[in-house]
Order: structure tokens, then sequence, then C-alpha cells
């Protein structure tokens, strides 16, 4: 009997857990993208922030994703301190709602949702039918392991030792341990929470022995955001610092109003439950008021805790510094920053992470092809080869984002962010491209120191205006693949015919003076070299640009 209450309990519980993931990666799969462009937009507000962190987590159903979103974005670059104080409050508050979900025991339901689910990812082809169809079949995987648990809970009641245990749970911080513990492993407080309604409605635990476990519950969460942020930057380790500290404040001020007021809040917490009409009686084995009061416990700790905290977030952000102090040392060109073993890893921000990575490799190889150009004309060995060790690195950073699109393919991002893999590749490979350039001058830089040859005052400031041209395209080409920005697309593609023009009549130019005797043949080969490098440098850089852009708003634009 023991051995399949066990079972029974354990089951149920992975039944839960899968759902639960199930349900939220689903969800972030089908609007994760549209979920990061709305979070990237309006937390530049505190308070919208907090209302967009309690949207995001309500919808995607995990506090804990939600926050390791924000602490790859901080670790990105995209958001300040400050900023993810305000989503991770309102995160706080929207990882309620699945306590909520689970007191309505949707139990008698879970079969269709199962069945819909199974039928919606077996013969449907639509990825986002398959995404809806995962989020379903998670939510029906759900509450049948919430059914399980509950069915070997019941059988439960009825044994001496069990009673004995749960009936020793009475000293309050033993209590918060319990539910630290617990989360910190199933790494959820949601689960945690849904097993304390379901022992709480069962009879098993007292309501206001709950109030601790849910503490409990709430530090335990934070384990997850630290772990994540561990191989991260110092700004990474402090958003996960942000997380932590609110929990610890917020749950230190509960316990405070806990020890003077205990008896009230009881009082008040059921008088919700009844006020909403809800009847004490048992449905599936589960009492449905207990049920409610201890969703709405959860609830209202969370909401204490944020009115808290809120006031208080420039003094935690502050306070994160003392606790992880000084600054990263910046990051050699022979490693990886954003992306890789060592970074913060959320499917939703794995776009922005990348493209965070791309953008740095581009700004090493523009930086090396414009030390290429100035090298043309100093000559400076010294330069030469550095010119040559930074081309070294952009390889290298092409081989590792390279690698690393290759894996992220294979995982389960966001739909709309595997729809643009594809050009990032191309991306990529464009920039290596510019990177060769810069070293194709340092050649040219080496002959001509070789040769004892030098280009003319009038041929250098040709060259110098032709690529400050295509400096001025690369700017806005950065900021397009960057920043998703479209303002400057027609203005890349004048630059690029004036740029291609360009080339055309220096080349002719160059021809004549050969013709007229004005400069050798040997000088006039690396310059006519040069002027192409640049014209091609320039086309990489379009190409970038409209890496963000389908091919019917490629037809607006020229047209």
């Amino acid at each position: 009997m023991v051995i399949q209450v066990i079972t029974a309990l354990a089951a149920g519980l992975g039944l839960f857990l899968y759902g639960m993931k199930l349900m939220s990666e689903g969800l972030e799969k089908a609007a994760g993208a549209r979920l990061r462009k709305i979070l990237e937009m309006v937390t530049k507000n505190r308070f919208l922030g907090m209302i967009v962190g309690i949207l995001f987590t309500a919808v995607v159903q995990s506090s804990s994703a939600t926050t390791v979103l924000v602490v790859s974005f901080v670790n990105a670059g995209l958001m300040d301190l400050l900023q993810a104080a305000g989503v991770i409050l309102g995160a706080n508050i929207g990882t309620t709602i699945t306590a909520q979900l689970i007191a309505f025991n949707l139990s008698d339901v879970a079969p269709f949702f199962l069945i819909g689910g199974v039928v919606m990812l077996m013969f449907f082809k639509q990825p986002m039918i398959k995404r809806i169809g995962e989020v379903v079949l998670g939510f029906g995987m759900l509450f049948f392991g919430m059914s399980v648990m509950s069915g070997g809970m019941e059988t439960l009641k009825s044994s001496p030792v069990i009673a004995d245990i749960l009936g020793s749970l009475t000293h309050p911080f033993f209590a918060v341990a319990v539910g630290f513990v617990v989360t910190a492993v199933l790494q959820s407080s949601s689960a945690t929470v849904g097993i304390v309604l379901l022992m709480a409605s069962q009879g098993l635990i007292p309501l206001e022995i709950c109030f601790y476990i849910i503490l409990g519950c709430n530090m335990g969460s934070c384990v997850s955001a630290l772990i994540a942020s561990i191989g991260g930057k110092k700004m990474a380790k402090r958003a996960a610092h942000i997380h932590f500290i609110v929990n610890i404040v917020g749950s230190a001020a509960i316990m405070v109003v806990l020890f003077f007021l205990q008896e009230q809040i009881l009082s008040f917490i059921t008088s919700i439950s009844t006020a909403m009409g809800i009847e004490d009686v048992y449905v599936n084995g589960v009492n449905a008021k207990i049920a409610r009061d201890v969703a709405n416990t959860h609830l209202i700790f969370k909401v204490f805790q944020v009115l808290v905290c809120f006031p208080l977030a420039k003094p935690i952000v502050k306070l994160t510094y003392l606790l992880v102090p000084g600054e990263d040392k910046k990051a050699d060109n022979m490693h990886l920053e954003y992306i890789g073993e060592n970074s913060v890893f959320s499917t939703t921000a794995a776009l922005p992470n990348i493209i965070s990575e791309t953008t740095r490799m581009a700004g090493i190889a523009i930086d090396n092809l414009s030390k290429g150009i100035d090298v043309l004309f100093s000559k400076d060995t010294k330069v030469i080869e550095e010119i040559y060790e930074t081309e070294k690195a952009v390889n290298f950073l092409n081989e590792e984002i390279t690698n690393y699109l290759v894996k992220a393919n294979q995982l389960s991002l966001p739909v709309e962010d595997r729809k643009l893999l594809g050009g990032l590749f191309h991306v990529v490979n464009d920039i290596e491209r510019i990177g060769d350039h810069a070293e194709n001058m340092a050649d040219a830089a080496t002959q001509l120191r070789e040769d004892n040859l030098s280009i003319s005052s009038f041929a250098e400031a040709q060259i110098r205006d032709m690529f400050a041209k295509t400096k001025t395209l690369l700017r806005y080409s950065l900021e397009a693949f960057e920043k998703k920005h479209e303002e400057h697309l027609r203005d890349i593609l004048e630059l690029e015919e004036e740029i291609d023009e360009e080339e055309r009549v220096l080349q002719e130019s160059h021809v004549e003076r050969l013709t007229k005797g004005e400069c050798d043949a040997e000088t006039g080969m690396i310059f006519t070299d040069v002027v192409s490098n640049i014209e091609r440098v320039a086309d990489h850089a379009t190409n970038i640009a409209f890496s963000i852009i389908t091919d019917v708003q490629k037809t607006d634009i020229n047209d």
C-alpha cells in the first residue's frame, strides 16, 4: 500500500511538473518573440515594466522563466537593473495565476485537454498549431497530475504515521525551510504551492502552516535565477540578486506581520472565499474552499511583497552593487561575450544575445577595416601585424557564432525567431568577409612598404571619401540589424548606388591616368584593388541591413 501511494504521488508530481514545463515552453515558442518585443518596448518605465512582468509571467506560467529572461537581457545590455527590478516585481505577482487555476480543480476536463493536445501535435503540420498543441497538452497533464496526486493524498489521510509527521510541522521557521528546499529542488514555486494546496485541501496541514511554506516557496524560487547568472556578467548576477533581495525582504516583512496579526490575516483570507460564494465542499477529493484560500494566500502575499519592495527599487539596486562588487573585465577578441557555455541562456532571449554577439563581431571587423585604410598611407609595420591578429579573432568569432547558430537551430526557440536564424548565418558570413577585406588592405600596405611605393595625396583623398560613405552605410546597416530599424533602408540603397558609381568613376579615371603616364602600373593595381575592396564591403553591409526584412518589404523599398 505504501509503495502504491508513493508511486501515485511521484507519478502525479512528474505529470504535473512535465505538464507545466510543456505548457510554459509551448507558450514561449508560440508567443515568446512577441512578448519579448513588448518587454523591450515598455520597460523604460518601471511601473509599466511591472505590469508587463505580471502579464508575461501569467502567460508563460513561470516566474523563473521570466526572471531568467530578464537576467539574460541584462547580461546582453538590453535592459538596466532598475528596469529589470520592475519586471521581476511583476513576475512575482504573475506567478500566482498558476495556483488560481489549480484551485478551479479542472481535473474532470483534463482528459479533453490531453486528447486535444495530442491531436494538434500529431495531425497538424503547422508549427504554430503544434506549439499551441503543446500548451493544451501541458495544461491537461498538469491537472491530470494534480488528480493523481490528490488520489494518493486521499490515502495518506488514513495513515497515522503521515499524520504524526505532518502534525510535527508546526514551527513557522521549519515550514519556511521545507518550502524553500522543496522549491529549490523542484525549480518551481508553482509546483510547490500546488502540492501545498492539495495537502491543505485534504486536511493534511492547516492553512496557517501553509502561510509559512508559501513564504519558503517565495525564497526558493530565487534559486533558478541565481544558478542561471553564475556564468554571466556582474550585471546579470546583480539582476538575479534583485530577485533574491525582493523575495527575502518581502518574506521578512510578511513574517513580521504574521507574528502580530496571524489570526486576523487567517480570518481575512477565509472571508474572501466566503464572499466569493465558494462552498466548503469536496470536489474530486479536494476541498474547494481551502484550495481557494491557499491560492488567495499566495496572491495576497505576493501583492504585499511588491507593495513593500516597489518603493525600495533604487536602494535594492544599490545593494546589489555591494553584494556583487567590481566591474567585468573587458572580454578579449578571442572570447565570446554574450553567448556560449558561460552565458545566461533563455530560449526567448537566445536571438537577442546572438545579435549582440554578432554586432560585437561586426564592430571588431569594422574597426580593423578602418585601421586597414589608415595603414595604406602610414605603412606602419606594427599596425599591419595588429590587423592580421584581429583578423584571426574575427575568424574565431565567425566559427563560434556559426556553431552556436547550428545548435540554436536544434533548440525549441520561438517560432518567429527560428525564421530569422537562416538570415543570421548569412550576416555572420558577410561580417567575416568584411574582416577579410581589412586583411587585404594590410596586404596592400605590406606591398607598398616592401616595394617602396606610395599612393598619391589625390588618390588618398578619393579612397578616404569613398570609405567615409561606406562607413556611414555600415553604421546604418548595423543599426538596422541590431535594433530592427527600417528607417535608413532606403538611404542604404542610395548609398550603395553612390559607392558603386564612385567605384566605376575611380576605375575609369585610374585607367585614364595610366594611359597618360601619371602613375606607375604597380601602384595603380593596388589602388584599383583597394577601391574594389571598399565597394565589396558596401555590398556586404547592404546584405546585413536587408537580413531583417522580407522579400515583400525589399520590393516596397526598391519601388
